[in-house]
């Protein structure tokens, strides 16, 4: 389930200067005034446009600044900021671009759990509006996910019927050898397949077609061992559907204490199950299956989504922090953790004091001090510390104590960014590798 990230050298030589780092900390930092944003972003928009679409903190100041930017890619990455208030965003429903109007009408592109609460990205009033500039426009609105359910078509629930009629033998061996993706015929026939016939076929068939048919729904436990499927802890599995939607509580049930792993998995994703088969699935040996448990109930003890995340090392794991179940208060206690994962959740308690926000600012783990450089809990005096540590700088610039003529420094010193020159070409890789494996350099 591990997806790696890789970047060469010459990208880190490019991301990680200090100049161009200030100035996505920059971006971020809750108190820079209004102008000096505007002139940061007439300067050098391309480097932190997509700083500012995760900026969590808009002043009415700051966003008037930005509102009638000449720049309809500024305007557009304003209407996608994550965190601008609806009644902000509201102010963009008249503006020219049909570019704007796309991302008002689409709604913010989630990077959330599943179990997010949505909330509206525009006042209902903004919507009427919408429609009266392009009635057009209300057709892309009902289909949305980022405006209210009022305003939006509701999908009809896709179900799958346990009382379909079994098909004779030679209607079910032609269904399954029609055509050439196997695979593919095996889920289109729903549950109308003779159990038997699909362990048969799966005797002699592509590993891929022994994982599908070894989660068929007709089959007995005993069935599904008799194939030669194999899920790894590592491996990505297409879940099975049935059991990702099923209400019946029998399924459920048979799905949840089932041997195999792949129905576990699926079953995980079931948004109907009861608390009592959430809290086996809890304490399941399968880390995806506890991980996909947590991504897709709101339910879950919030231990479980604290030690999944401190497990976890997909790329995606700091959507666990959003989770409506993560605890918050009482993460002090992980400051003296020998997991520099755990330390740096420190900063999300609310209880920490300074004196703990200083002193992990001297944490031996970069990426420990980093989490405390933008923390208001830190003094003054130790931000512009670390604003002169080339690693620690990004989150220093972020900092609300920063000192304006700082601020008007960062932008004076990345006029050295027009004359830099990179050797090679920075390269990002994403894949699944084992911990020594690298994709070769560029």
């Amino acid at each position: 389930m591990e997806v790696s990230l890789y970047v060469n050298d010459a990208f880190l030589a490019h991301h990680n200067k200090p100049a161009r780092a200030r100035l996505r900390g920059l971006a971020r930092n809750p108190a820079v005034s209004g102008a000096l944003l505007r002139r940061l972003v007439d300067e050098h928009f391309q480097e932190i446009g997509t700083d500012l679409l995760f900026r969590r903190y808009w002043s009415a100041e700051q966003f008037d600044a930005l509102a009638g930017h000449p720049d309809p890619d500024v305007r557009v990455c304003l209407a996608e900021a994550r965190h601008v208030t609806p009644e902000q965003r509201a102010r963009l429903v008249e503006d020219s671009s049909p570019r704007v109007v796309k991302v008002l009408v689409r709604g913010l592109l989630s990077f959330d759990l599943a179990i997010a609460v949505r909330e509206s990205t525009l006042p209902p009033w903004a919507y009427d509006r919408l429609i009266d500039r392009d009635p057009e426009l209300g057709k892309a609105i009902a289909r949305s996910r980022g405006v209210p359910k009022e305003l939006r078509k509701q999908p009809s629930s896709i179900t799958l019927r346990a009382d379909e009629p079994v098909l004779e033998l030679h209607e079910a061996e032609a269904l399954i050898r029609r055509g050439s993706d196997r695979v593919r015929a095996l889920e289109d026939a729903g549950t109308r397949l003779p159990a038997d016939l699909v362990v048969r076929l799966a005797a002699d068939a592509s590993p891929e077609f022994r994982l599908a048919a070894s989660m068929y729904p007709r089959l007995t436990e005993q069935q599904r061992a008799a194939i030669d499927y194999r899920v790894g802890p590592d491996d990505r599995i297409e879940p099975a559907r049935w059991a990702m939607i099923t209400r019946d509580p029998q399924v459920q049930r048979q799905c949840v204490y089932s041997a195999h792993i792949g129905l576990r998995r699926s079953v995980a994703y079931n948004r109907s199950l009861p608390p009592d088969l959430v809290a086996v699935l809890a304490e399941d040996d399968d880390f995806a299956v506890r991980l996909l448990l947590c991504e897709n109930h709101a339910d879950v003890p919030g231990e479980l989504v604290l030690a999944t995340y401190l497990e976890a090392r997909t790329l995606s794991r700091d959507r666990l922090l959003n989770h409506p179940a993560f605890p918050r208060v009482g993460l002090a206690r992980l400051a003296s953790s020998a997991d520099p994962s755990a330390r740096r959740l420190v900063m999300l308690d609310p209880d920490a004091t300074p004196e703990l926000v200083e002193q992990l600012s001297y944490d031996p783990h970069p990426a420990v001090r980093a989490t405390t450089a933008d923390d208001q809990r830190l003094s003054p005096s130790r931000v512009l510390e670390l604003f002169d540590d080339p690693l620690i700088t990004e989150g220093a610039a972020a900092s609300p104590h920063l000192p304006v003529h700082v601020m008007e420094r960062i932008l004076a010193d990345a006029g050295s960014l027009a004359a830099e020159q990179i050797e090679g070409t920075p390269t990002i890789y994403l894949g699944n590798w084992k911990p020594d494996e690298l994709p070769p350099k560029a």
